[in-house]
């Protein structure tokens, strides 16, 4: 058994109000980008002569790209910095954005969604990167929280806005729209986005030691076991935003306002839970605010699959939603607080793969819900109880193990995390 060391108190940056607000700003660029044209899209199909299959290709697109995006997001901003990625990543955004609005074809369309999807990415993956360089310990499971607040809220004001929005202009002024965003977020950056990464604490070497981190990364089973829990709880989350809509207004029968009332309590609750599991972790631990998380979700899953199987009434699987989609809420905190803490010199590395599987595994799982048709709900009650059993087998297995005694130093002005773990 090793000896445990006494943390030391870890330097931490002020970040000041200004940047907190850019930081929480860009948490919303991967919600606003799916949701926001959600209620124009059956327009956009009409418009543009296209299957309803095919104008879905470009929500997939915007999905892949915001995933694979910050696999090269991330190793940048380790590499130069988080402040000039942001800044290329939004003139990205505000290009594609246009590029979007103006396209003659759906063809078209699909290719620049996946282009504004890469370019959103580059906020998403930055702030969290940004949140471990100026946190460490509990603040940054607090800041994580946060993030996962603010996530929730954008959830709920893409539809409603996009909608707004659909009253007094077309499909196209939505990502005018969009573009005017990227434009406000831009000026922000270049106003009040501080670097939060100093150049002494940057990593060199190019893609050659872009594939060093990679693999460092990914032959450490606490991080490993972190990204493929938030990808699984993930996986199921999306299912229910791909799904729901089938379920409760197609199986159901809920009016446009019921289903807009029930997506608006989930949405709360995952908002609420991800506040309250931020101050958990802090208070409590991380990996008992994990677990609790994880229970949630699949408690909810599996209460969806018997509503399912049994044609239990609406009341029986709004509940089973709300306590699923807090769960998945529960587990985001802590989570990626366990991935990046010990990573603060490869924060962005970590952040991208951390992000890329959260989107990912969430647009291979979308689509398996509609597999038994439009008249069950089995699929859908299938699918997230199959992720929330793997998210468990796999906190089982390469998360409860790790039993280490946190260790904070200080190199080069920054905080440190390393485990001594109990051998």
């Amino acid at each position: 058994m090793s000896t445990p060391v006494i943390p030391s108190a870890p330097r931490e940056r002020t970040p000041g109000r200004a940047l907190a607000v850019v930081l929480a700003l860009l948490t919303v660029f991967g919600p606003i980008s799916m949701d926001l044209y959600l209620p124009v899209l059956p327009a956009l199909t009409n418009e543009l002569d296209a299957s309803t299959s095919a104008a879905q290709l470009t929500v997939t697109a915007c999905l892949l790209g915001l995933a694979f995006g910050q696999l090269v997001a991330g190793p940048l901003s380790d590499r130069f910095g988080r402040r000039r990625p942001m800044v290329a990543g939004a003139v990205a955004y505000i290009t594609t954005s246009v590029l979007c609005a103006f396209s003659p074809s759906v063809e078209s369309l699909v290719a620049a969604r996946f282009v504004q999807g890469l370019a959103g990415a580059v906020g998403i993956v930055i702030a969290q990167a940004a949140g471990r360089d100026l946190y460490s310990g509990g603040k940054l499971v607090r800041y994580y929280g946060r993030l996962t607040v603010i996530g929730g809220l954008a959830a709920i004001v893409g539809p409603v806005l996009g909608g707004q929005l659909a009253a007094f202009t077309d499909w196209r002024g939505v990502f005018g729209f969009l573009a005017l965003l990227g434009a406000v977020i831009l000026i922000a950056c270049l106003t009040a986005f501080r670097e939060t990464l100093p150049a002494a604490e940057r990593t060199g070497g190019g893609l050659a030691r872009s594939g060093r981190d990679f693999r460092r990364l990914l032959a450490d089973s606490l991080f490993l076991g972190a990204v493929l829990i938030t990808g699984f709880v993930n996986a199921a989350l999306f299912a229910y935003l791909s799904g729901a809509t089938y379920v409760l207004q197609g199986i159901y029968e809920l009016s446009p306002q019921g289903y807009s009332f029930a997506f608006g309590l989930n949405s709360a609750g995952f908002m609420v839970f991800g506040f309250i599991a931020g101050r958990l972790s802090e208070r409590w631990s991380e990996k008992g605010t994990l677990v609790l998380g994880l229970a949630m979700t699949l408690i909810g899953a599996t209460g969806l699959l018997a509503t399912a199987a049994l044609r239990l009434p609406l009341a029986a699987i709004v509940l089973s939603l709300l306590i699923m989609v807090s769960g998945v809420a529960t587990t985001t905190p802590p989570a990626t607080s366990l991935a990046l803490a010990h990573y603060p010199e490869i924060a962005g590395t970590a952040s991208s793969l951390l992000g890329m599987a959260r989107f990912a595994f969430g647009g291979l799982a979308a689509p398996l819900v509609g597999l038994g048709g439009s008249g069950t709900a089995l699929p859908l009650g299938l699918v997230t109880v199959t992720c929330g059993l793997l998210a468990v087998l796999v906190y089982a297995l390469a998360v409860h193990p790790h039993t280490g005694v946190a260790k904070h130093t200080v190199a080069p002005g920054r905080p440190v995390d390393q485990v001594t773990a109990a051998s």
